[in-house]
């Protein structure tokens, strides 16, 4: 195919993953609703276990992977993966986040004195540099190599320019992820 709609870039955005986001979002809308305190808290660990297992999976096997992999073939595993995550990795740390603060909210976390209420801020902390990474450095870089690479001539060593800062974020994404799960052991076992 030639012309403007061969060069124009496929979209990354799946009517179906906008549709799953979608359900997943209306879900953690009735769990905070609901007067279920069960459903709230799976709700936010279910959210948070594939958020985090993703995120290290992702960039603890996937990432050096691909950095391995010829030109081409990592070509071909950004383009089926970017929209497969796209929305993904967004809705889960929304979901993930809202729910959390409800939970606090309602098992009175938030009100907690100090030194208790510490193992809460590390949380919002940890949280906050998670979604801020997240939201405002992945998504955006994400996009812009899955744009690249869906050119008929895809710069490489653009690609690799904004993949060097994607790994520092991503380890540093990890790293994160890993003290969550620590200040969340901490509240399941009680401050």
């Amino acid at each position: 195919m030639s012309g403007p709609a061969a060069a124009r870039p496929a979209s990354p955005l799946r009517p179906r993953y906008v549709v799953m986001a979608a359900a997943a979002l209306a879900v953690m809308v009735i769990a905070i609703l609901s007067p279920s305190l069960w459903l709230l808290n799976w709700v936010h660990v279910m959210s948070g276990t594939l958020w985090t297992g993703i995120d290290l999976f992702l960039g603890f096997v996937i990432g050096p992977v691909l950095r391995r992999l010829p030109f081409e073939a990592r070509r071909a595993v950004i383009g089926a993966l970017v929209p497969r995550t796209l929305l993904l990795m967004p809705t889960l740390a929304i979901i993930t986040g809202t729910a959390g603060w409800f939970l606090a909210q309602r098992l009175g976390y938030l009100d907690l004195g100090y030194p208790e209420f510490y193992w809460v801020a590390a949380a919002l902390v940890i949280l906050t540099v998670l979604t801020v990474q997240g939201l405002g450095i992945l998504l955006p870089t994400n996009l812009r190599v899955y744009l690249e690479l869906q050119k008929p001539q895809p710069d490489p060593e653009r690609v690799g320019r904004l993949m060097r800062w994607y790994i520092y974020v991503v380890a540093v994404q990890g790293l994160m992820q890993i003290a969550m799960i620590v200040v969340m052991a901490r509240f399941a076992t009680g401050l």
